[in-house]
């Protein structure tokens, strides 16, 4: 067996890393907002995880079947066509982008307080965030790039703070006691209960996000076989148990009507934990952490576009790169002004979460549902030592409909997100063969 190779430790290593991210210092009061009662609550992190799982074996399988570089676009391309590859692609760069502007809207929400005792309004958390984005921007524009180690303090902070939250539940004195309003789900009717349970899922899906790169690795694993099913069950099974005690922790410390109506909800925690200090260290961590997030997105998606360029499917200039830095100045830019369009169109976290989770509800159903193609051309794969999952189609066909169902919820509770996200992908199908057409005449 190759050196090379990820055993069952590394890979349930990164299944953690990929999916431990900023969301879970923010989303719980998502999920709270949307749920009816702690059931729904609760249930959204729990089937969130599941779905999680689902996910991360499918995709684990399409990159073993047909490993890949440069994104997901040769995969669509080959199980589907050259222009739904593009606009897929190109709809997941601009969840990516919508996806920073959220994490960079997280990370104002803690400082805007520290900044400003009073006043602080929706308009200058996103002031807030686009002056971070711009920072790095900036950065990154001048060939500087943060090291892995200052990635890993990144991850000892989320760690830590994971900790310190989770240690609030054996101080019992920090409970809320306050009376807690609860609606009994018996005197609300069907309907209600599942768009309730649709949007808090929606919440804990942004939470959950990250998996998807398991299509990455597929090839890259020690036994495959037993290895990659048994490294994102473990890996998923350890994000769910610290979500689920996060959550648990926001829900007795804060309270649950409370967790409604708050953002800062780990700093609120750390506060009665440590008292103010605990608050101002708590929150001037997290804006930390984001920002080592908003360089990390910053740094990756200008790549994938730069990828797309070489192919031929977007136009040259986005393989432009000063020639001192080596910095894709394009790429770079046009993904930092998407950040920030996002921001100015989708002005809070709720309406920035909507818009990415419908854009990843197209764009995880229709990259998940390409195994069913690759199934069948990849026969000769079989028996081969590549991985290939138990429950065949269960898994998949239960990751898709629950992306499908996150779409038609969003679409009903917020349409002018859908109808946009609708637009975007409308808008890069037919751009890809007006490049194409342009490409002919040019070539000609």
């Amino acid at each position: 067996m190759s050196k090379n190779k990820l055993n069952l430790f590394s890979l349930t290593m990164i299944v953690i890393g990929l999916v431990i991210g900023m969301g879970i210092f923010r989303t719980s009061k998502d999920t709270a907002e949307a749920a009816l009662n702690p059931s729904i609550f609760f249930g959204a992190w729990i089937v969130g995880g599941l779905v999680a799982f689902c996910g991360a074996l499918t995709y684990a399988e399409i990159g073993s079947r047909y490993p890949v570089t440069g994104g997901y676009y040769k995969i669509f391309s080959y199980a589907y066509h050259p222009s739904i590859a593009f606009a897929i692609n190109c709809i997941i760069l601009v969840s990516n982008a919508a996806s920073l502007a959220g994490v960079a809207l997280i990370g104002s929400e803690y400082l805007a307080p520290l900044l400003f005792k009073s006043g602080v309004t929706d308009s200058l958390k996103v002031m807030i965030a686009i002056g971070s984005i711009i920072l790095f921007y900036l950065v990154n524009l001048k060939g500087l790039q943060l090291s892995s180690q200052t990635q890993n303090v990144l991850m000892i902070i989320k760690i830590g703070m994971l900790v310190v939250l989770i240690a609030s539940l054996f101080f019992p004195s920090l409970y809320n006691t306050a009376p807690q309003t609860i609606i009994d789900l018996k005197t609300v009717d069907t309907g209600a209960i599942l768009l309730s349970f649709g949007v808090a899922l929606k919440a804990t899906s942004f939470t959950y996000g990250g998996y998807q790169q398991t299509i990455n690795f597929g090839g890259e694993i020690e036994n495959p076989k037993k290895n990659i099913p048994r490294g994102i069950f473990i890996g998923i099974l350890i994000i769910v148990s610290l979500y689920l005690l996060v959550s648990y922790a926001y829900y007795r410390v804060i309270g649950f009507n409370e967790l409604k109506e708050t953002s800062s909800i780990a700093a609120i925690v750390a506060e009665k934990m440590f008292g103010a200090t605990g608050r101002i260290v708590a929150s001037g961590l997290l804006f930390i952490a984001v920002l080592a997030y908003v360089n990390v997105l910053l740094l990756s998606n200008p790549r994938v576009m730069y990828a797309m360029s070489e192919d031929g499917i977007l136009p040259a200039a986005f393989k432009k790169k000063d020639e001192k830095s080596g910095v894709l100045t394009v790429s770079l830019t046009v993904f930092a002004a998407a950040c920030i369009v996002v921001l100015f169109f989708a002005d809070t976290f709720d309406k920035i979460l909507s818009f990415t989770i419908f854009l990843d509800s197209i764009g995880m159903a229709t990259s998940a549902a390409t195994i069913f193609v690759l199934r069948k051309r990849t026969k000769h794969l079989d028996g081969t030592g590549i991985y290939a999952m138990k429950f065949y189609p269960w898994l998949p066909i239960i990751f898709i409909l629950t992306y499908l169902f996150l779409g038609t919820i969003i679409t009903i509770k917020n349409p002018e997100y859908a109808l946009v996200g609708l637009s975007v992908f409308a808008a890069f199908f037919l751009l890809y063969f007006v490049v194409q057409f342009y490409n002919k005449i040019k070539n000609k």
